[in-house]
C-alpha cells in the first residue's frame, strides 16, 4: 500500500484559513453585454473602476462563434465566407475548360508513369 504526504483525507490541497472575499470574488464588477449577428445575448464581467477605453468593443461569442458587439441594434455582420474549393475548380476557373481538360489528363498520365501503370 503506497502512502505519503501529510494531507488529511478529505482536505483540498493548499487549502487555508482565506475565504472568498480574500480572492477578490466579491470586489465590485459592472456587467457588459453583447450581442452577436443571430441575436444572442453573452454578458461579462469587468471591475468596476475599469476605464470604457479598456473594456473591448467586440468579443466572440460563445454561443455562436461570430463577433458580438455592444450594440444590440447593430452588431457586427456575420463573416463572408467562401466554400470550399478543390485545386482543380480554381484551375478550371483560371482556364478554358479544354484546358483544365488537358491539364488533368496530364497530371493522370505523369501519376501513371510514376506508378508504372503507363
Amino acid at each position: 500500500m503506497a502512502t505519503g504526504g501529510n494531507a488529511i483525507r478529505g482536505t483540498r490541497v493548499g487549502a487555508g484559513p482565506m475565504g472568498e472575499q480574500d480572492h477578490g470574488f466579491h470586489a465590485d464588477r459592472v456587467a457588459i453585454s453583447y450581442w452577436d449577428a443571430l441575436g444572442n445575448e453573452t454578458v461579462r464581467h469587468f471591475a468596476a473602476g475599469i476605464a470604457d477605453e479598456e473594456i473591448p468593443e467586440t468579443i466572440d461569442s460563445p454561443h455562436s462563434g461570430l463577433p458580438a458587439g455592444r450594440d444590440r441594434e447593430n452588431p457586427p455582420a456575420v463573416a463572408k465566407t467562401e466554400p470550399y474549393k478543390t485545386h482543380l475548380a480554381y484551375v478550371k476557373e483560371r482556364r478554358t475548360e479544354k484546358e483544365a481538360t488537358d491539364l488533368l489528363d496530364d497530371a493522370l498520365q505523369q501519376l501513371r508513369e510514376r506508378r508504372g501503370l503507363g
